[in-house]
């Protein structure tokens, strides 16, 4: 039993006009994802992905994304993107996903998922990118949700593993008060995605920075192959 994890995956069985391909480094993305994830993940195994799953503007344009996720071996727990549209209520999402007997799909959000000793907490996060339009209401709901999770897993005794959409350090731009939620729980592990391109690749962190170790997970860095957490 292992735990994985991949972000951005961008999924279009819907819709191919929103397909990735046409960027650099995503010819045949789709494939190439349920290729690599048939090779390394057994049905006994648990994949967190990381946000942005799927291109559909809501659940039912969503529906052929989550069928492809839901046939693929391994219990998938899901966190929002930014460009996750479909996203609406837990409930709603829930009821669906059971209506369309989608039963190896679960959504993280305002809780956790037990995994051994460990929790699988997390949240979309919030920008701290240069260019973007930061909303303090949204970042406040973030971080509050942020801090829900780990203390959910906190409550169970449970080691808080941290998976988000938004990086909370890239280049030189920090988002304080994610870290701070990082700092208080003494989170060591940070999983994120959002970020593409081999350039902007290059300015995230990937390695232990002020005692917590980040790592970058958006499907294109890691070539579409699920990268193993524990």
């Amino acid at each position: 039993m292992s735990l994985y994890v991949i972000g951005d995956l961008h999924l279009c069985k819907g819709n191919s006009e929103k397909s990735m391909s046409i960027f650099s480094g995503w010819d045949d993305y789709q494939e190439r994802i349920e290729s690599n994830w048939l090779k390394i993940v057994k049905p006994e195994d648990t994949v967190v992905l990381a946000g942005d799953i799927s291109w559909g503007m809501s659940l039912q344009e969503a529906e052929k994304d989550f069928r492809f996720i839901d046939r693929l071996p391994g219990t998938k727990i899901i966190l929002k993107g930014n460009h996750d549209y479909w996203w609406t209520t837990m409930n709603k999402m829930e009821n669906f996903l059971s209506s369309k007997g989608f039963f190896t799909i679960k959504i993280l959000h305002n809780n956790h998922y037990r995994y051994g000793t460990y929790g699988i907490c997390g949240t979309r996060g919030w920008v701290n990118m240069p260019g973007e339009t930061q909303d303090d209401k949204v970042l406040r709901r973030e971080v509050q949700r942020l801090e829900t999770s780990i203390k959910s897993a906190l409550s169970e005794e449970l080691t808080p593993l941290v998976f988000m959409h938004y990086p909370p350090i890239f280049a030189s731009n920090f988002n304080y008060d994610i870290l701070e939620i990082l700092y208080r729980y003494n989170i060591g592990e940070c999983y994120y995605g959002h970020i593409h391109g081999r350039s902007a690749h290059e300015l995230c962190v990937t390695n232990a920075y002020d005692g917590i170790n980040f790592h970058l997970i958006s499907g294109d860095y890691l070539q579409f192959i699920p990268e193993k957490v524990l």
